[in-house]
């Protein structure tokens, strides 16, 4: 018996033993994070000198970058920015010059870093390397570099990787010994010999930095030396099974054998579900080995998607025969993701894109957030407003990203870190094609198991001999590697087709076309029936709204908002310093009103399958592009909530079908309802209804159809809506909305009726289309007079103005119109007695201010403020009129640029605009404000101006510039 007991007691020892050993070849972490020694090279003397044989005299804080270290060149009008500029009027037009001004030095093209630097700049630390880690393997991991870094240990040169994609990891020389060394990096963000473009939004000052640092995990890493190179899992739905791909490597020995042991276990999940593990032999010969392992994940699997994001940690563990180990976490989701004909499914189920273009907005570092709680905030923002993906444009972001992602449940496409254009190209044999390739191949490696990394292109809008290249891209990655679609890149309209990409991102399918009466019957079908895969519209909306005042107390870290400072400067310079409240919630509205009917165009237009916004938050760079209904922050800016804007950005949303939105009551307000179902599942016996109330919130009337089944698709027809508008004798604003009974999904649109017949006015006021001699007798003698100046304005002639708001921004494309940002109008005026109105734009001014002159009041008295304003574009600030009133002479005068007069047709809001008018000034509440000369109000009919823009600039962005060749 006592030798029974001693053998049990020598096996437990000799596996303690073996435990022991095996225990002690884990990785192990030292944290480099904290104080580095640092020197700049702006003269690329480093080398030369050996400076990483002497100690660097400066001390810097890492993960951080120079700007947050205030290391680097203090701002100037000389400072060498990374970027295109399209506008150069700051730099010359003499309007501005005290914006260039040391002391008062604001630049309006993007945000204002603490200090810029491009070039080569040293780091470096001492390290202690512990005596347990003799034959292990030792790599220097710095996560986000940015972005060429060249590596030392002591007097050793290791290595020099250039990428904006993964972290760069470097292998220290495997003899080396235990105690005190030195680690000296070299890092230099120029632009070199691969060029991906000064614009791409991996490294231009457009997306607030091309940062010089670390930003993300800096550690050293030990390790065995037989060890995981990569693993890679396929799923497989239909067989519940997963293909394990994997690489080994073996650093000490060049032979290896053992087993590897594959295990998985679900999370973000409500119950957890353990795959049975599998073990397999494995072999390395010559320091490498690979090896593919089938992994069955049982009967029950859980899959991934936007509903029901579950998650799987594949651990992998390798044990060799001379006990080694080595283990590595993955985590994945069992989901496919794929093309059928013209439709995107997820899991067999049809999937339509709701996204939005990430630009890598982090006005607080100016690089992108490497913590996952930060990307998890953003995701779930995005989803509180419908959205279900992100297109990160010529950027990949950081690990961080995908792993919020998959958690949240986000569909992604990354993209290689490359605009190809303004400077460089693709397929003309430059360094950047084959960088390309390296760039997607790094984050496949990396991110590719990610769930979420569901598409992918080269990258944005290229030049050169793209057709054939990006051909070859597409083929080459869609025979490497199924588990996500690939476009050969993100375009507009005018650039030529990739023939074989699985999925088209473009342009000429979006937009509104207002120079028409707006209505919500037509679709883009016409605009993509050339396609036979999916189609998904490049860059929708960039609706513009105006600066947000209060967003610049929130440049608390290393960026200040001089651009808006700076147009808030020249907005009290001309007068209206009090109104940017106005302008920010009035044309937001506006915006708002814009995105709502392209988002609900495109979800009625059959094999339409998705969208991706530009963008959902601002983009403070491209000379400052307010295209957000959230400011660069991910907040919201007060116009519109999420639970708004995701009425009709969904799921699931209930669409109209209308032919006008302004109606007289001698007409019938006729719709047909349609829902857009891309839900979890199909809805049975779903049951609509739907009410029409006027502004008091009072029911004029309702009704229900019968019930439906709503099969996961769009353009499911629902049934029709008739209703008499006889019943409605005053000028009245109505709103309808249609819900899904016992649901969140409702949505709602508002129509305008007017009396078709109105009275007649009886009225002294003389009407006129030019400030003739009676008019100007009528007013020095104490009369009134009503100006119709449709077409006759000089000053202000220059500004276009349309229904639409400014486009991305006027500086980035030139002043290219329309202008203006709608109109600001206080509803409680007087004038708008028998003129139901908000304060700001919407449907029923269509017909009043699209393609309507505007007069420039560059000249009126302090403090004047017109009925009707129209929101000049926040570069130009001028104080603009559509419809005003002033005291001139002994007599009161109302101006109309607008086509107002007694004789109009087939305009009903303009009629009851102009009835509203002179109801107005025939009553005893017609007193205007201000007193204006005549001649300052006839001037604007003769002279121009005095400020005209001029961009000084030759080059322009691309939609400006002819179309590229094919090829």
């Amino acid at each position: 018996m006592q030798i029974q007991v001693n053998r049990v007691f020598k096996v437990l020892i000799g596996i303690a033993f073996i435990f022991l050993s095996i225990t002690q070849t884990h990785a192990q972490n030292i944290s480099l994070a904290g104080k580095w020694r640092f020197k700049m090279d702006a003269k690329d003397e480093g080398i030369k000198g050996k400076w990483y044989s002497t100690v660097l005299p400066e001390f810097v804080k890492l993960p951080g970058s120079m700007a947050e270290n205030l290391k680097g060149d203090d701002i100037t009008l000389k400072t060498k920015w990374t970027g295109s500029i399209y506008d150069s009027s700051y730099f010359y037009h003499p309007r501005l010059e005290k914006y260039r001004k040391p002391d008062n030095l604001k630049i309006p093209f993007w945000l204002t870093p603490a200090k810029h630097y491009t070039g080569a700049a040293w780091y470096q630390k001492d390290i202690e390397i512990p005596a347990n880690w003799k034959g292990k393997r030792l790599v220097l991991s710095l996560e986000y570099p940015h972005s060429e870094t060249r590596v030392w240990i002591d007097d050793i040169e290791i290595g020099t990787q250039f990428t904006f994609v993964v972290a760069q990891n470097f292998e220290l020389p495997p003899n080396l010994k235990a105690g005190k060394h030195t680690i000296t990096l070299l890092i230099d963000n120029r632009i070199k010999a691969i060029n991906v473009g000064q614009d791409s939004h991996s490294l231009t000052d457009h997306t607030q930095g091309n940062w010089n640092g670390v930003v993300g995990k800096m550690e050293l890493v030990a390790g065995s030396p037989v060890y995981f190179e990569d693993i890679q899992v396929y799923p497989d739905l239909k067989n519940k099974s997963a293909k394990v791909k994997i690489q080994l490597k073996a650093n000490a020995s060049q032979f290896s054998t053992g087993k590897i042991t594959l295990a998985a276990t679900t999370f973000n999940t409500k119950n957890v579900l353990q795959v049975k593990p599998v073990t397999a032999a494995y072999q390395i010969t010559n320091g490498v080995g690979s090896l593919e392992i089938n992994l069955p994940m049982g009967d029950k699997i859980a899959t991934w998607d936007e509903f029901d994001p579950a998650l799987y940690h594949l651990t992998a563990t390798l044990i060799s025969k001379d006990g080694k180990k080595d283990e590595k976490k993955v985590q994945f989701g069992m989901r496919e993701f794929k093309a059928v004909g013209r439709t995107f499914e997820i899991n067999g189920r049809p999937v339509f894109l709701r996204g939005t273009v990430n630009n890598c907005e982090f006005p607080l570092t100016g690089y992108p957030s490497m913590d996952v709680a930060a990307w998890v905030r953003i995701f779930k923002i995005s989803k509180a407003h419908g959205l279900n993906h992100m297109r990160f444009h010529s950027f990949c972001p950081p690990e961080a990203a995908f792993i919020a992602a998959d958690q949240i449940g986000f569909y992604l496409q990354p993209e290689g870190p490359s605009w190809a254009n303004h400077g460089s190209s693709i397929g003309d044999g430059k360094p950047i094609d084959q960088f390309i390739y390296d760039e997607t191949n790094r984050m496949t490696k990396n991110y590719g198991n990610y769930a979420s990394f569901c598409m992918m292109a080269y990258g944005n809008e290229p030049r050169g001999k793209q057709v054939e290249y990006l051909t070859k891209f597409n083929n080459y990655w869609k025979a490497k590697d199924s588990r996500r679609l690939y476009t050969g890149a993100s375009v507009g309209g005018s650039w030529p087709v990739i023939p074989n990409n699985e999925f088209m991102v473009r342009a000429g399918a979006r937009g509104l076309d207002w120079s028409r009466k707006p209505e919500s019957i037509s679709t883009y079908a016409k605009q993509i029936e050339q396609f036979t895969v999916p189609f998904v519209a490049h860059e929708m909306g960039q609706y513009c709204a105006f600066p947000n005042f209060d967003e610049i107390k929130k440049y608390t870290g290393v960026y200040r908002a001089k651009n808006f400072e700076m147009f808030q400067e020249d907005l009290k310079d001309h007068d209206m310093a009090d109104q940017g409240h106005d302008f920010l919630m009035a044309s937001g509205k506006l915006q708002a009103l814009c995105y709502k009917n392209e988002i609900e165009k495109a979800l009625r237009t059959p094999n339409y399958n998705g969208y991706q916004l530009l963008s959902l938050n601002d983009y403070p760079g491209q000379g400052t592009a307010l295209v957000g209904v959230l400011d660069a922050f991910w907040d919201e800016k007060g116009y519109i909530t999420a639970k708004e804007f995701k009425r009709f950005s969904n799921s699931t949303v209930p669409l109209l079908k209308v032919s006008k939105f302004v109606f007289t009551n001698n007409e019938t307000l006729e719709a047909a309802v349609e829902v857009a179902h891309f839900g979890k599942a199909p809805i049975e016996n779903a049951k609509l209804s739907w009410t029409l109330k006027n502004e008091s919130g009072t029911n004029v009337a309702k009704g229900n159809f019968s019930p439906k089944n709503l099969p996961v698709t769009n353009c499911i027809a629902i049934g029709e809506i008739k209703f008499p508008l006889n019943s409605i004798t005053k000028a009245t604003k109505l709103k309808l909305e249609v819900t899904i009974d016992g649901t969140e999904f409702a949505n709602d649109w508002s129509f305008w009726v007017y009396p078709a017949q109105l009275p007649q006015v009886k009225s002294n006021v003389y009407y006129c289309t030019s400030l003739d001699d009676k008019a100007q007798s009528v007013l020095a003698e104490g009369g009134n007079v009503f100006l119709n100046a449709s077409g006759k304005v000089v000053k202000g002639k220059e500004v276009v103005q349309t229904f639409l708001p400014v486009f991305w921004n006027t500086s980035w494309f030139k002043m290219r119109p329309p202008h203006t940002l709608g109109i600001l109008c206080d509803p409680k005026h007087a004038a708008f007695n028998s003129f139901p109105t908000d304060y700001h734009s919407d449907m029923q001014w269509w017909e009043i201010v699209n393609k309507s002159q505007v007069m420039n009041l560059e000249d009126f008295p302090s403090g004047f403020k017109p009925i009707v304003q129209p929101i000049d574009t926040w570069f130009l600030n001028r104080r603009l009129a559509l419809v005003f009133e002033a005291k001139v002479g002994k007599g009161k005068l109302v101006v109309s640029s607008a086509n107002l007069s007694p004789d109009l047709k087939d305009a009903p809001a303009a009629q009851q605009l102009y009835y509203s008018l002179q109801q107005y000034m025939i009553s005893a509440q017609f007193n205007p404000k201000y007193e204006v000369a005549f001649n300052t109000v006839k001037d604007i009919f003769e002279s121009p101006s005095k400020i005209q823009f001029d961009t000084f600039t030759k080059d322009s962005p691309d939609e400006l510039k002819p179309k590229p060749k094919s090829n």
